[in-house]
């Protein structure tokens, strides 16, 4: 069972690495745009923090490189877009990445219940809380990005 664990474990530090990476991308590449300048940067520490998190576990678990997330930022992310729309389509790329992360937060909550591992419980259940806060973000930030890119841009031409 730890062998399958460590996958996880490289899937997990692999996609907090990765998002980390995203949020500051797209911090710096809509830096016309304060909040999301700010908030990013903000977003990208909470997923630097869970990285830190994860190396005990790592060391306990083992952990399995794979390479998906980083395939995700590369087709995703790999220059932010200008523009209104371009910011839209970018926050949605960061809630894609930031999905998978919180779904594999869920994937090793359900190992470390069936494991009995008190530690990686209350790390896991810490770390998910800060992504599905990223994600509660992004939500809001692209039902604001949405009708300024897609409606106002349009009723200007």
């Amino acid at each position: 069972m730890t062998m399958h664990l460590a996958v996880y474990v490289g899937l997990q530090h692999a996609a907090s690495r990765t998002l980390a990476d995203s949020f500051r991308q797209v911090a710096e590449g809509h830096a016309a745009e304060p909040d999301v300048h700010h908030i990013c940067h903000t977003l990208a520490a909470v997923s630097d923090t869970h990285v830190d998190r994860l190396a005990p576990i790592a060391d306990r678990y083992g952990e399995q490189q794979v390479n998906e997330p980083e395939r995700l930022h590369a087709q995703g992310l790999s220059q932010t877009r200008s523009g209104g729309i371009g910011l839209l389509r970018d926050l949605q790329d960061l809630y894609i990445l930031a999905s998978f992360t919180d779904i594999t937060w869920t994937v090793l909550g359900q190992a470390a219940q069936g494991t009995r591992d008190r530690e990686l419980l209350e790390m896991v259940g810490s770390c998910h809380t800060g992504t599905q806060r990223q994600l509660l973000w992004l939500n809001t930030r692209i039902k604001q990005a949405a009708p300024q890119a897609l409606v106002a841009a349009g009723a200007a031409t």
